[in-house]
């Protein structure tokens, strides 16, 4: 059998499902099902629009943040820790164990750090110098 190898920085959605999908099956089979859930935490303005707040999910008994933004107007409140509390109360109710999240922002990892998150990981440096942080917090 013969492969070639291809490069590019744009793909049909279906190429992307022709790596997803058995790599998908593949964890299935091997480690059971995900029980992947979404989960959002939103601030909302007196108009009712998104003004930040937090974007993850829950999968495996982990909760993983993935987005979270505080807009500027708004930082020095608490609302990070109110968001993360927040999650992390949910995530509990769906049996998670713990939860995970990463940032490129050193003033974000010492926020996480005081929520009592842990350092798990760091990769970098990046062309502007500053890298990734993965952290971690067992419930």
């Amino acid at each position: 059998m013969t492969i070639e190898l291809t490069i590019t920085e744009d793909w049909l959605p279906e190429e992307e499902k022709a790596v997803e999908a058995p790599l998908v099956a593949y964890n299935l089979e091997r480690f059971g099902p995900s029980d992947l859930q979404k989960l959002g935490i939103f601030l909302r303005d007196a108009d009712g629009n998104v003004e930040g707040g937090l974007v993850g999910r829950t999968a495996r008994g982990w909760l993983y943040t993935q987005l979270i933004f505080i807009p500027e107007n708004l930082r020095g409140q608490g609302l990070a820790g109110q968001l993360l509390a927040k999650a992390e109360e949910e995530a509990k109710a769906r049996g998670c164990i713990g939860a995970y999240i990463d940032s490129m922002n050193p003033d974000a990892v010492a926020a996480y750090r005081k929520y009592g998150y842990e350092i798990a990981g760091e990769v970098g440096p990046f062309t502007a110098g500053n890298g990734v942080t993965w952290l971690s917090k067992r419930f």
